[in-house]
Formats: structure tokens, C-alpha cells, sequence
């Protein structure tokens, strides 16, 4: 699943008449970064959520057969959240392991090595994690010498042994059975979920990342991403290139 309801707030202007996955980078809109990612896996189902300037997005993928996937399009009326748009879209993603990605985000990552790490964990979830200066700042994610996510966001106030601090880079690997701990309506699947998953008792994993990773969700992000991406040898490997 691609998330791409959002209203792209911090790039206005440009997306008071555009969605933001629409948006040019180095030649392809932003949201073929994601789709080739996934393509590159082997994976070529993809759900892509809708609201802002939705009917934009879909008239321009379609079925998704030019970015070699298929495409099916969960519509928001409200918008739900992270949380309540994956919710939303279960009956799309079914009874089955599944990925979700940002439409905003520029990384590359062997996501077939990614899932199947989160099948030799066991768990239920997995998080990518990412050493970063500004960790603090989004949000710290703490995981434990056996790669388990154990605070999230401060939650717990302590645990009795020592934690790596790292920052969520958006990629998250899932079970279905994650949906038992969903809320219901509008929620965030970090704020809300995860600390749910977690008080369960639930194994939560964080796959450590330090490879290229952007997000473009603000101006100076956009134009970051798009000199990284213009100029000079791309960042992203082969296989990940749209």
C-alpha cells in the first residue's frame, strides 16, 4: 500500500491544484519512486489511498500497468489518517503479509530483503529505522540488541536495559493479524497502533537502515531530493529507478 490522501500542506502552493505524489522530481512524479520500489521486490498488487486531489492521481497511474503493477485505489471521504486509511483498505489488502510505503519518500531499499528479515523475526511488525542527527527531534524509535522495538515516542517511560535510538523512515512491513489492534475512524498508525501492538506485547521489529533515504514533504526537501536526483550519478540503484 502507497499512502497518497494527503493534503501536502507544507508545499503549498503547489499542491492547491496538484496532489503531492504528482509532484516532478527528476523528471517523474514523486509517487513512481515508491511504485518502482515495489516493482523491483517482485511485488505488483498495490493499493494507493485517495482524497486530496484524487482524481488527478488516479487519471494519471490508471491501472498501474505503465509502472509495471496493478493498481487498486482506496477513496477517503473524510480523510482517515495513516491508520484509518490502512484500515480502510483491508478488505484491498486481504489476509496477507503486506507492505506500506509513503508517496512522499525516496529510498532505496531491497525491500525483498526487508520482508523476509521480518519473517526470520517473527513479527508481527516491523519498522525501518534510521540513524539520523534530527532523530529527536521526529520522534525517537528504541531498539533493543535483538532488534525489538521497546519505546516508541517516549512509551514507555523506561526499560530496564539499554536502547539504540533511531528515526522511522516510513516503511513498515505488516501481518494482517495487525488489524486486531486498530482503532476505529481517523488515527495514526505510529501514535496510535504501534503503541497498542506494543502494550500487547506484541513483537515489533526495527530493521536498521543507513542507506539513501529523502522525504519531500516540504520545499527544502523537494529541492534536496531533486538536485540529489538530477545531478551527478543517481543515489538509488538500478533496479530502484523509475
Amino acid at each position: 500500500m502507497i499512502l497518497a490522501a494527503g493534503f501536502g500542506s507544507r508545499l503549498r502552493p503547489l499542491t492547491d491544484r496538484l496532489p503531492k505524489p504528482l509532484i516532478e522530481v527528476a523528471g517523474k512524479p514523486l509517487i513512481a519512486y515508491p511504485l518502482a520500489l515495489a516493482r523491483a521486490a517482485g511485488i505488483r498488487d498495490v493499493v494507493i489511498n485517495l482524497h486530496h486531489h484524487g482524481a488527478a492521481l488516479r487519471a494519471a497511474l490508471g491501472d498501474g500497468r505503465a509502472y509495471g503493477v496493478s493498481i487498486r485505489y482506496s477513496e477517503e471521504d473524510p480523510i482517515l489518517d495513516t491508520g484509518g486509511g490502512i484500515l480502510q483498505a483491508r478488505a484491498l489488502l486481504g489476509e496477507e503479509r503486506f507492505v506500506v510505503l509513503n508517496s512522499d519518500s525516496i529510498i532505496d531499499l531491497d525491500l525483498r530483503a526487508l520482508v523476509d528479515w521480518h519473517i526470520a523475526q517473527g513479527a508481527l511488525a516491523t519498522m525501518v529505522l534510521r540513524p539520523d542527527r534530527e532523530a529527536a527531534r521526529f520522534g525517537l524509535v528504541e531498539i533493543d540488541r535483538a532488534h525489538r522495538v521497546r519505546r516508541l515516542l517516549g512509551r514507555p517511560a523506561a526499560v530496564p536495559e539499554p536502547l539504540t535510538a533511531l528515526m522511522f523512515a516510513g516503511v513498515h512491513v505488516f501481518e494482517p493479524d495487525v488489524f486486531r489492534h486498530m482503532a476505529r475512524g481517523t488515527f495514526g498508525i505510529v501514535r496510535q497502533t504501534y503503541p497498542a501492538m506494543l502494550a500487547a506485547g506484541c513483537p515489533v521489529a526495527g530493521y536498521v537502515y543507513d542507506g539513501y533515504w529523502r522525504v519531500l514533504d516540504t520545499h527544502a526537501g523537494l529541492a534536496e531530493g531533486r538536485y540529489e536526483l538530477t545531478d551527478g550519478p543517481s543515489p538509488l540503484a538500478p533496479a530502484n529507478r523509475p
